[in-house]
């Protein structure tokens, strides 16, 4: 595998949505002030494919309505921008699920802290891959796992992340619950600002792999604002963030979907699981743009992959055997997908490297 730089991501730059051309005029000054280059788009239909791999997108209020029209995907870091001498977009701020609204010229200063801070940098920033089980106990943690450990083992620096308070601990999973290292609850009062450096440095990790899971305590609430800075800040240090997500998410988990990149679904080749998963989809959709099935075998009324992914709608990405070894090393600590070999381990690596050639091809 070719070293880090050679599977660079493109430069992510922050998104701008206006057809006003005076309030453009003042954003590409703003933009320059703050030393970074946009991306720029005219409405919804120009900003959809691109809003969710954006670090920051301002919307013009021109385009406020437009965009609720549009049905546009909520997404964190979305700023509603206006001038004074128009009627203020207080309202449908709300509805848009946007943060913040930027009134010109009161707010430019605030405006360019903000560019400086989500610009485009020399580094590229990390895909972020979600996977959620379409029904309890598909493995959707184990997939996950195996995921970043493929990464890594790759030569990607990779994060797992944890996005389900209730799923035990993906340190369990790793086998790493010794291991010392900040875990959510010490993030939990944050004020949504982490410093990607500082939150590399402090977290679970081993070579290429870290990890950002819960402990064995009493569950907290974690602000969607906390989580979509855990994520912002993993893009900035990492190549690859894998998120495990609860198929019952909270503001949290709907932030670190709104985040991904693309989403994997596991489901096992069963009619229930299947019915299950298409109740999954429904709710999900709403949040991620992107997403696809892997499907788990056994298959004990023969149900084919094929079928499922045209009952649900979704391509399949591959489809997982049993594994009992896997199984197996789990109970003795040993990380999902570590040993490069077996089913599992060949899909991750075929996920991992098709990855790499999407966003290679991209660039």
């Amino acid at each position: 595998m070719p070293p880090h730089t050679s599977t660079a991501a493109p430069r992510r730059l922050p998104l701008v949505v206006t057809a006003d051309e005076r309030l453009l005029d003042d954003l590409l000054r703003l933009a320059a002030l703050a030393g970074t280059d946009v991306d720029l788009a005219a409405d919804p239909v120009a900003a959809r494919s691109r809003q969710a791999a954006a670090p920051l997108v301002l919307v013009g209020a021109d385009q406020a309505d437009a965009y609720l029209r549009a049905r546009m995907p909520r997404r964190p870091r979305l700023v509603l921008v206006g001038r004074a001498d128009q009627d203020q977009p207080w309202q449908v701020a709300e509805l848009l699920g946007a943060e913040h609204v930027a009134i010109l010229p009161a707010a430019e200063p605030w405006l360019v802290d903000r560019l400086t801070d989500n610009g485009g940098t020399d580094k590229p920033a990390a895909a972020v891959i979600g996977v959620i089980g379409g029904r309890g106990g598909a493995g959707a943690s184990v997939l996950a796992g195996a995921l970043s450990v493929t990464a890594a083992r790759l030569g990607l620096r990779s994060l797992l992340v944890d996005a389900d308070p209730l799923g035990g601990g993906l340190d369990l999973v790793l086998g790493w619950e010794q291991i010392d290292g900040l875990r959510w609850p010490a993030l939990a009062d944050s004020d949504g600002r982490i410093d990607p450096s500082a939150l590399a440095g402090a977290l679970p990790c081993r070579g290429d792999l870290g990890l950002l899971s819960w402990d064995r305590g009493e569950p907290l609430p974690l602000p969607a604002a906390t989580m979509s800075a855990a994520i912002d800040a993993a893009r900035r240090e990492r190549d690859v963030v894998v998120v495990d997500l609860p198929r019952r998410p909270d503001d949290a988990a709907i932030a670190a979907m709104h985040a991904t990149d693309r989403v994997l679904v596991l489901v096992p080749a069963e009619l229930r699981a299947t019915a299950a998963t298409a109740r999954v989809i429904t709710d999900i959709q709403r949040h991620c743009t992107d997403l696809s099935l892997v499907v788990r075998g056994p298959a004990p009324g023969r149900l084919r992959a094929r079928e499922i992914g045209r009952t649900l709608g979704l391509p399949v990405t591959g489809v997982l055997q049993p594994e009992p070894r896997v199984s197996r090393g789990l109970e003795r600590g040993d990380a999902p997908g570590s040993s490069g070999r077996g089913p599992l381990a060949e899909l991750c690596q075929r996920i991992v490297g098709g990855l790499v050639d999407r966003t290679a091809a991209a660039s």
